[in-house]
């Protein structure tokens, strides 16, 4: 390659010469530094967003309440600790790298996973609708799936997080409460994923759809 760029500016002008050749020199160093397009990885991106569509919505209905009631319970202390911290600031998104992205959403998946599975018998416990806390948990299931197979590919280590310590719903307001609680936070995690699978996209250069 070298050959052909000296035969190439041999005949510019100097000044030519060194900023072609220092636009080249730049070009194929960003070639290189970015992944290379995977469609397998892609697909898997792709297959994810419909899940986190669904987690969205679902988190708007886990406690079914009217505005003037949800005033009421949000006002009441929070005592979900377990539920993992989104890192949502701009400062997190630009140091993003994919490996370590998706295994940070692959636990957090799994933290809200075992989260809804426990508040689906808390709310059964007390009698209370449980089918929202089931359908989130099912996407939330396949969700953790998908960012499974992905670290596979990535050949990546899958993260095993440790079951939470989860207090006990001693009655239908309790239960009520840390719906709101839960349901506050899935939203907040199905917004920070969007934005997560979109980098992931970019960075992985696939195909806008």
């Amino acid at each position: 390659m070298e050959d052909h760029l000296q035969i190439f500016t041999r005949f510019l002008p100097d000044s030519i010469s060194c900023l072609v050749l220092l636009f080249l020199a730049e070009f194929i160093a960003l070639s290189l530094s970015r992944p290379a397009h995977s469609p397998a990885l892609c697909a898997l991106f792709g297959s994810m967003a419909p899940q986190v569509e669904r987690l969205l919505h679902l988190s708007r209905k886990l406690h079914d309440l009217t505005d003037e009631d949800l005033n009421l319970i949000a006002a009441a202390d929070h005592r979900l600790d377990s539920l993992p911290e989104i890192p949502h600031t701009a400062a997190a998104f630009s140091s993003m790298k994919i490996n370590e992205s998706v295994s940070q959403l692959y636990n957090f998946t799994e933290v809200f996973r075992s989260h809804m599975d426990w508040l689906k018998t808390a709310r059964e416990n007390v009698s209370l609708p449980t089918q929202p806390a089931e359908g989130a948990s099912r996407h939330l299931l396949q969700l953790s799936h998908l960012l499974n197979s992905t670290l596979h590919q990535l050949q990546e280590e899958v993260p095993r997080p440790s079951p939470p310590s989860l207090p006990v719903a001693s009655s239908a307001f309790d239960a009520l409460r840390f719906s709101v609680e839960i349901s506050e936070n899935l939203r907040a995690f199905s917004l920070w994923t969007k934005r997560s699978i979109r980098f992931l996209q970019k960075h992985s250069r696939c195909p806008r759809r």
